[in-house]
């Protein structure tokens, strides 16, 4: 009898030992997984907010650089695929198509200096200037939750419980490569009427 209940508490010592390990390791995915969704909807605020923003300054633009019809449209692409977003990839996908045509948009920018003295031009500057200033440390410290996720939805033993009860790995926020280094865009003098051609210089060595 005595027997009996010596192995009847070690089994129940067991149990509760394993119990609380498997909660322990519930609730810590539980919460990494609270971290990544609040960081995520921190970056889909600025990303919203950012949309937002720019057709105010595109009109501006426009009002000067006409012309440059294919980086509004790359704008207007970028944001109809943000406005159309649902799942966290499209959103990434259409924030990231946003980088490249705003670093277009801004070489435009730097070619028509007239701009700069538009008072409405640089509050909206200022105002995009800082949304991007914040969207960059959003995008950072969401990287940095995902990146402590997945390493527990990938390392043993939480992967075995992250398969269980469904938690699977979170996408991590591209930067493309266009957003890093604005390329550079040489825009054609323009022509005056009753000016001479300029000459085509000769190729190096006189021929």
């Amino acid at each position: 009898m005595k027997g009996g209940l010596v192995i009847l508490a070690i089994v129940a010592v067991l149990v509760l030992a394993v119990g609380g390990w498997v909660v322990g390791n519930y609730n810590g995915l539980v919460t990494k997984k609270a971290d990544v969704e609040k960081s995520l909807a921190e970056v889909d605020n600025l990303l919203l907010r950012r949309n937002d923003l720019i057709p105010n300054l595109v009109e501006t633009v426009k009002g000067i650089a006409a012309q440059e019809q294919t980086v509004f449209g790359e704008i207007a692409n970028a944001r109809a695929a943000m406005a159309g977003a649902r799942t966290t990839e499209q959103k990434f996908a259409a924030g990231q198509q946003m980088d490249g045509a705003l670093g277009r948009l801004l070489v435009v920018i730097e070619n028509y200096p007239q701009l700069k003295s538009q008072e409405n031009f640089l509050r909206l500057q200022d105002e995009l200037s800082g949304t991007e200033n914040r969207l960059s440390v959003a995008r950072t410290r969401y990287n940095e939750v995902v990146r402590d996720f997945n390493v527990m939805v990938r390392r043993f033993p939480t992967n075995v419980f992250a398969g269980m009860f469904g938690f699977k790995e979170q996408p991590f926020y591209q930067v493309p490569e266009v957003a890093k280094a604005v390329p550079r865009v040489q825009f054609p003098a323009p022509v005056v009427p009753g000016a001479a051609p300029q000459a085509t210089p000769a190729p190096a060595g006189g021929k």
